[in-house]
């Protein structure tokens, strides 16, 4: 037990020596004590002694006894009393005080007896209010109790109290001497807690047993004694026996020695690790893969969310890079040692340090290094928008016109830029002049040199004419020089907000109008005049357009605008760079994930409903625990890779209804439809056009995609995904007609026909109709019914299909593989079907699209044989096959969910941590992307009632990703850190998230807003009007002005009506903060 402090103990009188009367008696009972006679006073000194002599003999009695004598004594005592009273003539008060103080020392001595004496305690009624606000007495103080024996003891305090401890801030008292143990909250416990293991155990090369093994057993010695033994004990012994006996323990000794030497070692794994790479490298220090482990390993000892962790991270990636660097010549050239050298000098270095490097690494070349040291300009955000033009410009001019992706990247980085400061009409500008020449460049024009055609679309920009992108632009050819009648784009106005607090009312309007406002306007148009931003002339963009003569790049620029639009192409990214696994553009092209319909999708509804959940039941005075309940596994972030997953396939879509939630339909369904390659020859393209439209309505999406079959009537991809959007509305019956008018009857080798056949098998499969399907894989075989010839005979044809062939394409062959698989399911076992799945995986390069594509496939397969057709499986196939896909792909989030689904019921928690923590992954330490950063905080409110559990875990998570290398500098991850801490309830907090979330990412105009909406009761008027200064200082644009809003308001007034409401806020907080720490 923790001792009691002397802190509040009350001063106690019956340490001292009782004091002869004095004085203070009276005249008449001193007259009346000398006439006592001497027979009374032998009688009562005899019966003194007769007292003393019984409480000395009843001294080691049992309590119960002894209380039996304290009665008796206590009943004499009265008696005593009694006849002194009538002796004397009356009652002394000072007397009887120090007879009472006598008795209460007597009561409380046999406490401190022994160690089974009752606990010790002391009443003070009033205490000290100083030892609760300051933890302990008082400087000024007076000490309330007095150590005597040499500090040892307190004096007035039982034998069996002793100091064990004496700090400023008071003793510490035990019985018997010994300090209590130490606690798992104290400091020291802490430390050794987290300190690393001195010694290991390593299993052993050779036979390590005491005992010899017989067929599979250790033969243990029996206890009894052997026959040929002495029956005595040995006194003597000849001195050869004696010689071996030593030796013989000598020898055994040094075995034991040797097998402890084997079975430890001095260094832990880590340094086990360190070491071995240690001596790779210096048989071969250009091997970049080595220097990258060996940094991950060392910095894996510094937990990033630390105190000082980013300072102490940062300088040993310097120290380690810097060595790598100048080990070998070939490594100066090497780009991911550059910009890891670079990242971590951001936080150490000096200015003008920093710079210096960027420009020698820049000399080097390089599209990945010049796009980071673009990043890195923005996110100084130093000259505003002039300097982020003048500096897309320098890097454009960089990188070889042949380069149109990456030329093209630099575009859609500059156009972010744009959207995040708030000047989003430049920005779709930007993709609307370069659309021009990708989709509607005149025939003239195409070989003519870039800067002619720059001059031909700036004389069509500054006629106002229609643009691609509005619905007016569908029917025009070409770049006409005149438009006598342009027409003119009406501006719905946005809704005022209804708020009393100007602050809020004006942040709800900048977010309102630069979610509405897309298009640029005309320099006619009545809102030209109140803001001039909203008119974009060609010299505003015409330095960062770039010739597009390719199809690749035509191509990428729309997928590049639909993911600026909000519509993420899942895998896309990847693709565009050289190296898919060193490719951040997630960070600044991922702005999906902090829209506020998908904020409202990874958050739970109801964080508080876990307060209010009963989690369990009484029946017959047992307690019943709840059944858990759990969402669906399959989140709303959607990562995988390219072409992994078809946009109308399976329950997780490309595009859900939170991702089409924000984004301007009308103006969508323009680009889709102005930006064909040409009629009937687009069929990708048409079939992402059919999965918005299915997002939005499937309804409409039937309706639009008859439209495009009226024009492609022999294409198989859009019939397919027709079907598909009949499935999506549950009418089979259409589907299953749609799959038997196109495949009945044609050539089994037709191109792409793989994908139609595994559709229709797939439907008849999912439905409960096992035998339909076997019958429909026969039929793609050439085989009628389902007979065991007709069954070896698909299993041969889907043999000979599924080998490889330079002129298939991995998708259509997938599609083979998969009949084969189900063939096997339905026929036979799923362990069989696994064994044919498992055949075909091991030709594939693991880490390729095509092998995720099948680990995929692989994995719906199974969760859909056991989980949603409630086939007899065994649990654990599921389990151990999705646990070793998310290893391979952990940024996968339909494997995730295929995770998520089979362990419902497991104890997830233990395992997912494991698997998205910070982990070797495929032996090298990887780091997390954007997409699962934002997985993680959904899985906290995946189980019901959990969020609130989770929090802290959540938090963590988010604070080692803003201070991660591969996703710091983000500001949708920033952003979705406010929303988790505003959501929490923990406002103060997300007030400092707010200054490191803008000096972070300087331009972003949403991390602005939060102050004056969300966060408006952490911020007075004076940091608000402050906050919008610095804004204009930064070159963020505000469409209305805060001091426009502010005008003609009284502002003492409402200073002083803000300062009492926030102080009676604080004192409130504080108030609960206090009550909720009490006692302590």
């Amino acid at each position: 037990m923790s001792a009691p402090s002397f802190s509040s103990f009350p001063p106690t009188f019956s340490s001292f020596p009782d004091l002869d009367p004095g004085p203070s008696k009276s005249k008449d009972e001193t007259h009346q004590s000398k006439k006592r006679s001497k027979k009374e006073e032998r009688g009562e000194d005899e019966r003194k002694q007769r007292k003393r002599r019984r409480e000395k003999g009843e001294r080691g009695r049992s309590s119960e006894h002894g209380r039996g004598k304290e009665h008796s004594s206590h009943s004499r005592r009265r008696d005593e009393d009694r006849e002194r009273d009538r002796h004397y003539g009356g009652v002394d008060d000072e007397r009887a005080k120090a007879e009472e103080d006598g008795r209460m020392r007597n009561e409380y001595e046999p406490l401190s007896r022994g160690p089974d004496a009752l606990p010790l305690y002391i009443t003070d009624r009033k205490g000290d209010p100083l030892n609760v606000r300051y933890g302990g007495l008082h400087a000024g103080s007076v000490p309330r109790y007095h150590l005597v024996g040499g500090g040892r003891t307190v004096l007035g305090l039982g034998r069996g109290w002793t100091v064990v401890y004496r700090g400023g801030k008071g003793v510490e008292i035990a019985l018997g001497g010994k300090r209590r143990m130490h606690a798992l909250t104290d400091s020291s416990t802490r430390h050794l807690l987290n300190a690393p293991p001195k010694r290991r155990l390593l299993a052993g090369s050779g036979d390590q047993y005491k005992y010899e093994e017989q067929e599979g057993f250790l033969r243990l010695p029996s206890g009894r004694s052997r026959k040929d033994d002495q029956s005595y004990r040995a006194i003597t012994a000849p001195k050869g026996d004696a010689d071996s006996d030593s030796s013989a323990s000598s020898s055994d000794n040094d075995g034991e020695s040797s097998d402890d030497d084997s079975d430890t070692s001095p260094h832990t794994s880590l340094q086990e690790t360190l070491k071995t790479l240690e001596e790779q490298l210096t048989a071969n220090p250009s091997s970049i893969s080595t220097w990258l482990l060996l940094l991950s390993h060392t910095l894996s000892t510094i937990p990033i969310t630390s105190k000082n962790a980013p300072k102490a991270r940062s300088e040993i990636t310097l120290s380690i890079l810097s060595r790598a660097l100048s080990a070998h010549p070939d490594n100066v050239s090497s780009k991911t040692l550059r910009l890891k050298y670079l990242k971590a000098g951001e936080e150490v270095w000096q200015e003008s340090k920093l710079r210096t490097e960027w420009e020698d690494a820049v000399k080097t070349g390089g599209t990945e290094i010049w796009i980071e040291w673009l990043d890195w300009r923005i996110r100084r955000g130093e000259k505003g928008m002039d300097g982020i033009v003048e500096d897309g410009t320098r890097v454009l001019a960089a990188i070889d016109e042949a380069e149109e992706v990456a030329r093209l990247r630099i575009v859609w980085r500059v156009a972010v830029a744009f959207r995040d400061a708030g000047y989003v009409e430049r920005a779709n500008a930007l993709f609307q002049a370069q659309a021009e020449f990708a989709y509607r460049i005149p025939p003239g024009l195409i070989q003519q040199p870039f800067q002619s055609q720059l001059d031909a679309l700036e004389e069509y920009w500054e006629s106002e004419g229609p643009r691609i992108g509005e619905p007016a632009a569908r029917s025009r050819k070409g770049w006409p020089s005149a438009n006598p009648n342009p027409p003119v784009p009406a501006r719905k106005p946005i809704p005022i907000p209804a708020d009393s607090d100007p602050f809020r009312r004006w942040s709800a309007s900048e977010s309102l109008a630069d979610r509405t406002y897309q298009l640029p306007t005309r320099s006619f148009d009545a809102a030209a005049d109140a803001d001039p931003y909203a008119t974009i002339l060609f010299s505003d963009i015409r330095p960062l357009l770039v010739p597009l003569r390719t199809a690749q790049g035509r191509d990428a620029l729309r997928l590049m605008w639909l993911a600026f639009l909000g519509l993420h192409v899942p895998g896309f990214l990847a693709t565009l760079a050289a190296n898919a696994d060193e490719s951040t553009d997630d960070r600044w092209a991922s702005a999906h994930l902090a829209s506020p319909a998908y904020l409202q999708a990874i958050f739970p509804q109801d964080e508080n409903a876990a307060a209010r959940r009963i989690t369990a039941d009484a029946q017959a005075g047992v307690l019943i625990g709840r059944e858990r309940e759990y969402s669906s596994g399959f989140g709303p972030v959607k990562s995988w890779g390219y072409g992994v997953r078809r946009p109308l396939e399976g329950a997780m879509r490309m595009w859900a209804r939170e991702d089409v939630a924000g984004v301007d339909a009308a103006f969508v369904r323009e680009v889709f439809a102005q930006c064909r390659f040409r009629e009937g020859a687009d069929a990708e393209w048409d079939v992402l056009a059919l999965a918005f439209e299915a997002a939005l309505d499937a309804k409409a999406a039937v309706k639009v995609s008859k439209t495009m079959l009226a024009s492609a009537q022999e294409s198989l991809v859009h019939w397919t995904a027709h079907a598909r959007l009949e499935r999506l509305r549950s009418r089979l019956d259409d589907a299953r007609k749609i799959y038997q008018t196109v495949l009945i009857g044609t050539r089994a080798t037709r191109f792409g026909q793989s994908l139609p056949w595994w559709d229709w098998v797939e439907m008849e499969w999912l439905a409960g109709q096992p035998d339909a399907a076997l019958e429909v894989i026969t039929r793609a075989a050439g085989a009628e019914g389902t007979s065991g010839i007709a069954i070896l005979k698909a299993r041969r044809f889907l043999a000979e299909a599924t080998t490889f062939r330079v002129l298939t394409a991995w998708e259509e062959r997938e599609a083979w593989i998969k009949l084969s698989v189900l063939l096997e399911l339905t026929t036979s076992s799923p362990q069989s079907a696994l064994t044919v799945a498992d055949a075909y995986l091991a030709q594939l390069t693991p880490g390729q699209a095509p092998h995720e594509s099948m680990t995929v496939a692989l994995l719906a397969i199974l969760h859909a044989h056991g989980r949603v057709l409630r086939n007899p499986m065994p649990p654990a196939l599921l389990q151990e096959r999705a646990l070793d896909a998310i290893k391979a792909y952990p940024s996968n989030t339909f494997i995730l969910g295929i995770f998520l689904e089979a362990e419902k019921g497991h104890g997830i928690w233990g395992r997912v941590r494991g698997i998205l923590g910070e982990s070797a992954v495929i032996g090298e330490m990887k780091e997390k992307d954007l997409a699962r950063r934002v997985a993680e905080v959904w899985m906290a409110g995946w189980e019901k009632g959990r969020w609130e559990a989770e929090q802290e875990r959540t938090r963590g998570g988010l604070s080692a990703a803003v201070q991660s290398d591969r996703t710091r500098g983000s500001a949708a991850l920033w952003r979705v850190y406010l929303e988790f801490e505003i959501r929490a309830g923990q406002l103060e907090r997300a007030k400092k998230l707010v200054f490191r979330a803008v000096g972070e990412c300087p331009l972003a105009k949403e991390l602005y807003l939060l102050a004056f909406g969300a966060l408006r009761s952490r911020f007075s008027s004076r940091e608000l009007r402050e906050w919008g200064e610095t804004m204009a200082e930064r070159g963020i644009r505000m469409r209305t002005g805060l001091d426009e809003v502010l005008e003609g308001q009284e502002e003492q007034r409402e200073e002083g009506q803000e300062g009492e409401e926030y102080g009676e806020e604080d004192i409130e907080e504080n108030a609960r903060e206090l009550r909720r720490l009490m006692p302590y």
